[in-house]
């Protein structure tokens, strides 16, 4: 009973890292019916500015909880910037073209992201300091929590609730949902659909920027091509519990995260990476739209 708990805290942990990273591959493609391929990349890159804030500070001689807040901020504020910016330079231009030509500079996107990461911050592995430090884990009879992977699953959640407070009961989430159902329709009732889709990029691309600093901090080693295979899994997070749905995406991240840390606690751990994908064919072969996700009438 105890491992038994002792993996579900693993993998709600591992599973809310994913389901940051998977809000903005379903907030996007809500809004524009585009796969932000590049959108792990930007995971990467929320980790790097992080990296770099906690050195330019100096938290790492002074770790705190202010330290922990600052990082988060310049990381999130770092990656939904650059989120902005492949909107505004990549995507808007494209707009209006075949959808075939937004998803390879996408792939382009990304690629241009990992390789000029390895260009400026370097090749080698870099070590994420620790800028919050608990002493000793805790315990609860035979139960031992790290407190690194309680902070990650609250701190995911409380960003996970406070977009979903922006979605669903705020005027600019309405905005949100209206261009997410019809841009045309609302573009004539006024809404300015050009600042929503930026806005949700950059809402998407903090939230992959905060996984990254979260990350740095549980397994703390970063590098440019990090974000490669996180940023596939949250697809499949997001394709499982339904693209385009917010609470489908968070859905399919628990259920990614649990069902990974359950086949490496008892069965394969050497399948652990297969299991996302083997899971996507599962997916897209009996229920295509996801858990959550609904049909939609596409016009030819």
């Amino acid at each position: 009973m105890i491992e038994l708990v002792q993996h579900l805290i693993n993998g709600l942990s591992m599973g809310s890292i994913y389901a940051l990273i998977a809000l903005g591959y379903t907030l996007v493609f809500g809004i524009l019916q585009l796969i932000n391929f590049a959108h792990g990349d930007i995971y990467m890159v929320g980790a790097f500015a992080g990296f770099y804030a906690i050195r330019f500070f100096g938290f790492a001689e002074h770790p705190s909880w202010l330290a922990l807040g600052v990082t988060l901020l310049f990381a999130m504020l770092g990656s939904g910037c650059l989120g902005w910016c492949i909107e505004r330079l990549a995507y808007r231009p494209l707009r209006r073209s075949p959808r075939i030509n937004a998803l390879i500079t996408a792939v382009g996107v990304s690629l241009l992201l990992e390789f000029s990461g390895q260009l400026i911050f370097g090749a080698d592995p870099k070590f994420f300091p620790q800028i919050l430090i608990f002493d000793g884990g805790w315990s609860f009879g035979e139960l031992k929590l790290n407190p690194l992977q309680i902070l990650i699953f609250l701190i995911s959640i409380a960003l996970m609730l406070a977009l979903d407070w922006l979605i669903f009961r705020t005027r600019m989430g309405r905005a949100m949902r209206a261009t997410s159902f019809n841009p045309e329709c609302a573009a004539l009732m006024g809404i300015p659909t050009d600042q929503v889709i930026s806005l949700t990029f950059v809402l998407g691309s903090a939230l992959a920027g905060a996984a990254g600093v979260l990350v740095g901090l549980a397994y703390p080693k970063i590098d440019p091509l990090m974000g490669v295979l996180p940023g596939l899994k949250a697809f499949v997070a997001a394709v499982l519990g339904g693209i385009g749905n917010v609470r489908g995406a968070v859905a399919g991240a628990m259920i990614l995260g649990l069902s990974e840390e359950f086949l490496v606690g008892y069965g394969a751990p050497t399948f652990r990476d297969a299991l996302a994908f083997g899971l996507l064919i599962i997916i897209l072969l009996f229920k295509p739209t996801g858990l959550f996700g609904i049909k939609r009438a596409e016009k030819v």
